[in-house]
């Protein structure tokens, strides 16, 4: 059986208010990791998109901290994307009863940002950049941070966005607790995971990329002029679809002329004001839009669990990015198909493509638009999923992952190591309150204090 909430050490009110939305066990990520974030450790943790990552973090962060005074909030939240960091306020403050929490990030005016630092946020969810503007300027204080959590590092990495990440970790408490959550734990995150965390727990679940075997997978031969056509009959067919353009023009025309295909789409890019953004994507995810029409960067802010179909109407620029574009599809469950549109130009590109993923699928004329596609066969299947510590120590779970809140469950001993804080590498602290301190690795001085040793200030 499972770890309910409350037998991680959740609070009481906590519990009521997740029963409260139908969410009574935890994810295998959050049976994971909530105990020892609740005790005080720092933890790294690997998980895919879509596993309960924020809960996972949230709950321990809402539980533990302190009131924090106008300006100087206590718990930090790094988010890559304008869209995640929305996403992660709106599911803390539907349990987080009396702490206080905000977001900010760039592309929106100043205005009612700093209103809410003025009057005070126990929480602060933010876009790295925007958060060092606020931080230039003064109007926010990161001394007070005890708690900071570090979501999608591995995107921030790909992003470009670690420097200012780093520059803002060093302008926080030496003592703070440093959570980080990724799909992979390697290369540059690993690296900061060297530098701002001491002796972390380490938890892994499930695959280090997203499981896209689960997904049926077509390659259309298509004429140039024919993108379109095909691009409609699928979005009709599957349901509500993700379409990824190349480009923030493509997108915009790509989503206008599916409307003269009868399709409601949306288009969705860093080209657009943050309020459109965030218009596109709550009417995608209501299902008032069957099709959202995307760049790569501006999807990495989506997190909706009921995508029918991925359809890469321009060829992704990798494998990498066609596993990562191809997981928005068949999560959490759920059925999906992922439908690449392949010019006669790109078919040498694709069967690289095909070879890379380790697919073996004939490309199909474009008027084989019904079900009887192939499902992909891979030769390399995907390694079991597993939970690691960071001592090396491997322990398989049996637990299956279920289709809906409540149905997932993971437990398993986790052991604590890492590398002695005696060991790692001095670096230069910063001084002052400036975004411009030197980087350099947060070392903790003197024990750390658990949730129930924090007192209100």
């Amino acid at each position: 059986m499972p770890p309910t909430f409350a037998q991680l050490g959740v609070p009481e009110s906590i519990c009521r208010a997740l029963a409260s939305r139908g969410i009574e066990t935890p994810f295998e990520i959050q049976a994971a990791t909530i105990a020892d974030a609740l005790a005080g450790r720092d933890v790294s943790g690997r998980a895919p998109t879509g596993s309960g990552k924020t809960l996972a973090f949230g709950i321990p962060m809402v539980a533990t901290l302190d009131p924090a005074h106008p300006k100087r909030p206590t718990g930090l939240i790094l988010a890559p994307t304008r869209e995640l960091a929305d996403q992660i306020a709106s599911e803390l403050k539907s349990f987080a009863g009396d702490v206080r929490i905000g977001a900010v990030y760039g592309g929106v005016g100043y205005g009612p940002q700093l209103k809410q630092l003025r009057r005070g946020v126990d929480i602060v969810v933010a876009c790295p950049g925007r958060l060092e503007d606020l931080i230039q300027r003064r109007d926010i204080d990161l001394s007070d941070v005890t708690y900071v959590v570090i979501d999608e590092a591995d995107q921030m990495a790909d992003m470009g966005f670690l420097p200012v990440v780093r520059r803002i970790l060093d302008l926080t408490p030496d003592d703070r607790q440093t959570v980080m959550f990724s799909a992979t734990l390697d290369g540059e995150v690993a690296k900061l995971a060297r530098e701002y965390q001491h002796q972390p727990i380490t938890h892994e679940v499930g695959d280090a990329t997203p499981d896209i075997t689960k997904a049926e997978h077509r390659f259309r031969r298509v004429d140039k002029t024919e993108r379109l056509e095909v691009t409609a009959n699928t979005v009709n067919e599957a349901g509500q679809a993700i379409v990824f353009c190349r480009t923030r023009h493509g997108a915009d025309r790509v989503a206008r002329q599916l409307g003269k295909h009868g399709i409601n789409a949306a288009p969705i890019h860093g080209g657009h004001a943050q309020n459109r953004r965030t218009r596109s994507l709550d009417n995608f995810t209501k299902g008032k839009v069957q099709a959202l029409v995307a760049t790569d960067v501006a999807a990495r802010g989506i997190h909706v669990d009921d995508v029918a179909a991925v359809i890469h109407f321009d060829p992704p620029a990798d494998h990498k990015t066609y596993i990562h574009r191809s997981g928005r599809t068949a999560r959490a469950g759920r059925n999906g198909v992922v439908v690449s549109l392949v010019q006669p130009d790109q078919i040498d590109d694709t069967r690289r493509l095909q070879s890379q993923l380790g697919f073996d699928l004939e490309l199909s004329a474009t008027n084989e638009i019904g079900p009887g596609s192939q499902s992909p066969t891979q030769r390399s299947k995907p390694a079991n999923t597993r939970r690691r510590t960071n001592r090396g120590t491997k322990s398989n779970n049996g637990s299956n992952t279920g289709s809906a809140r409540g149905s997932q469950s993971g437990s398993g001993q986790k052991t604590g190591g890492g590398q002695s804080k005696n060991s790692r590498p001095k670096r230069a602290k910063g001084s002052g309150q400036s975004a411009n301190a030197s980087a350099g690795s947060r070392r903790r001085q003197g024990g750390r204090r658990g949730p129930g040793n924090r007192s209100a200030s």
